[in-house]
């Protein structure tokens, strides 16, 4: 029996010797792992962001199927001059510049809040004539006779049906979006530029006059700093004269009316 009793210990305490250096080997790495660990600072994972939401419509335009398919943007011209015709009738020929119409149009509408625009870029010839102003030295005004610049093209804008007008650009609105596009806004409607290039005009002050003018170089500019320091838009109603920016108020409103979500 006692020989039984050293045969057992003869075993059993190497093989308690190799468990307990297992446990220690295990114990010591799992807690210099520990220690590892609180003495690492924690990473922070950056959350996936979303991608920013495209800015909504405001006055989604219901577009009109026209008559016959569009043509592509870059030949358009002569589609839009015949549409045009029939509702302008000939009386727009004299005034059309009949080149990139429709690029030129959004060009023009969406310069109109600015500072300045590019007349080149205009889709009508400018009015002929110069600025007609009055007096001299710190008396000059704007002159009456200047407003009878404007009046055929206010007699072809008093005489046309803006519901007409906005069919015809509901029907060719797909052209005017990709022309707006191609100015650099792949995000955005044009209609909502529209509605809200019209806002703006419509919040030209009415200056009745006399309207003071100064001439420091070559140009004419308002004497009044808040005059002159409106938009280009702006400061072109004030030129044609109190009545004839009341008349394209007017048309403003009716297109609006129908273009701008109610």
């Amino acid at each position: 029996m006692e020989d039984d009793t050293k045969k057992w210990l003869y075993w059993a305490i190497p093989a308690v010797v190799a468990v307990a250096i297992g446990v220690a080997l295990y114990y010591g790495r799992s807690h210099r792992q520990a220690e590892q660990a609180a003495q690492t600072p924690a990473v922070a994972v950056p959350e996936a962001q979303a991608p920013a939401a495209e800015p909504p419509v405001r006055n989604p335009l219901e577009e009109t199927p026209p008559p016959k398919p569009l043509p592509p943007l870059a030949d358009s011209d002569p589609s839009l001059q015949e549409s045009l015709s029939g509702v302008f009738g000939r009386a727009l020929d004299p005034f059309l510049v009949p080149k990139n119409i429709v690029r030129h149009t959004v060009v023009t509408i969406d310069n109109l809040p600015r500072k300045k625009t590019a007349v080149q870029m205009w889709p009508v010839k400018p009015i002929g004539g110069e600025l007609a102003a009055t007096g001299d030295g710190e008396e000059l005004t704007l002159s009456a006779a200047n407003y009878a610049r404007y009046e055929p093209v206010i007699k072809i804008l008093q005489n046309t049906d803006a519901a007409q007008v906005a069919t015809l650009y509901k029907q060719y609105y797909p052209l005017f979006q990709e022309a707006y596009v191609s100015l650099g806004y792949p995000d955005r409607y044009f209609n909502d530029r529209l509605v809200e290039v019209i806002d703006h005009l419509l919040a030209t002050p009415d200056v009745p006059g006399p309207i003071k003018l100064k001439r420091p170089s070559v140009n004419f500019e308002f004497a009044d700093a808040e005059l002159e320091g409106l938009s280009s838009g702006q400061k072109l109603l004030i030129r044609m004269g109190s009545a004839n920016a009341a008349i394209v108020k007017n048309k403003l409103r009716e297109l609006r009316q129908a273009v701008a979500k109610q």
